[in-house]
């Protein structure tokens, strides 16, 4: 009697629990069912919080562009990491000062009356397409100006250096030097997370990436800082008004590929023809020229030859995410992208791979 009571203990006791599922096919279901509702969790948690990993992946596009700068810096300094990554931030905040103190004595002056002079061009473009018998309601076209200049607004006051989001802003880079300055300890500690036989691959895509993403941020800064400095040099010689302002707009929105390059060349087509029409034809020239030398020269040097990206697949990328995120989404959208395809290549690799191995395994000795 005293061993059956003990065996009614705690330690003997193989009741089944209120919880348990004695039937195997309704305890298979239940676990199909917890699997969908965790997925569906998931994706509403992604959701509330995807600015939060919007601004964690604009931090990690910020540490490689630090990443690639001290690997450049690398080829010709034999120094530690350390101290090249200083000298990549070191640079970076020289050219922010600068930028910031030229634009209060000369750029913000411009920046206000930018929008002034694209209103009324787009008047008076109007205003001839009325006068040749289109019908054109002028309120309809000013709203949508109005809202074009908010826009443009923004990125000017942002290089006056009124920045909007300060906050987002100073978490990407607080967050991206983190990353930059010791990339493989975060690397280890999600490889840690996951199960050991999976570590190897993800080790290899997120090499992978990596590299795509410092080979496409080298090609978008370059291209920037080219578009910036040839449009200011052909904009200059010329006598165009503005002509550092919209240097800069040009080389700042060269980061956003195809809808960076239309923006710009409205404005400096507008405030071009706001000299006549001698310089109007002029600033379309040096925007297809610009265009043509970054678009057929510059860029396919470095960026195409990593990331070929489809340009329609790209520009649908950018609405999307800017509709989502409003101006980081289309910032990073172009990366972004470039991710996805670089982790889905890496799938199809594997998925290749088990194949064949399947197929030998199949054949036999």
């Amino acid at each position: 009697m005293a061993e059956a009571d003990a065996s009614e203990g705690p330690a003997g006791d193989n009741r089944a629990s209120p919880t348990h599922i004695t039937s195997p096919a309704l305890r298979y279901e239940a676990k199909r069912a917890l699997l969908w509702v965790t997925i569906v969790g998931l994706a509403i948690l992604a959701i509330y919080i995807s600015q939060a990993l919007l601004v964690i992946f604009g931090a990690m596009v910020f540490a490689s562009m630090l990443d690639g700068g001290a690997r450049l810096l690398g080829r010709v300094l034999p120094i530690g990491r350390g101290w090249r990554l200083a000298i990549v931030l070191l640079l970076a905040t020289g050219f922010i000062v600068w930028l910031v103190q030229f634009a209060g004595n000369q750029i913000a002056y411009e920046a206000a009356e930018l929008p002034q002079i694209v209103s009324q061009q787009a008047n008076r473009f109007l205003v001839w397409l009325d006068q040749k018998g289109f019908d054109i309601e002028l309120k309809d076209v000013q709203g949508v100006a109005g809202q074009l200049m908010s826009g443009v607004g923004t990125l000017t006051k942002a290089i006056g250096g009124l920045l909007g989001g300060l906050t987002t802003l100073f978490l990407v880079a607080i967050i991206g030097l983190y990353v930059a300055l010791e990339p493989r300890l975060y690397e280890r500690g999600i490889a840690w997370m996951l199960p050991p036989e999976r570590r190897g691959n993800f080790y290899i895509t997120v090499n992978r990436m990596a590299f795509t993403m410092r080979r496409l941020m080298g090609g978008r800064l370059l291209g920037m800082v080219f578009e910036g400095v040839f449009t200011w040099i052909m904009l200059a010689v010329y006598g165009v008004p503005m002509a550092a302002l919209l240097a800069i707009l040009t080389g700042m929105l060269a980061f956003i590929p195809n809808v960076g390059a239309i923006v710009s060349g409205i404005l400096m087509i507008l405030v071009g023809f706001s000299g006549g029409l001698e310089m109007g034809l002029y600033t379309i020239f040096v925007y297809f020229l610009v265009q043509n030398i970054d678009g057929y020269i510059v860029v396919p040097l470095i960026a195409r030859k990593t990331v070929d990206l489809a340009p329609a697949l790209v520009l649908a990328a950018q609405l999307i995410m800017g509709v989502l995120f409003g101006v980081l989404g289309l910032f990073l959208a172009d990366p972004l992208l470039a991710m996805i395809k670089v982790a889905l290549e890496r799938r199809a690799e594997q998925n290749e791979q088990g194949g064949s191995q399947l197929k030998v395994e199949a054949d036999g000795p």
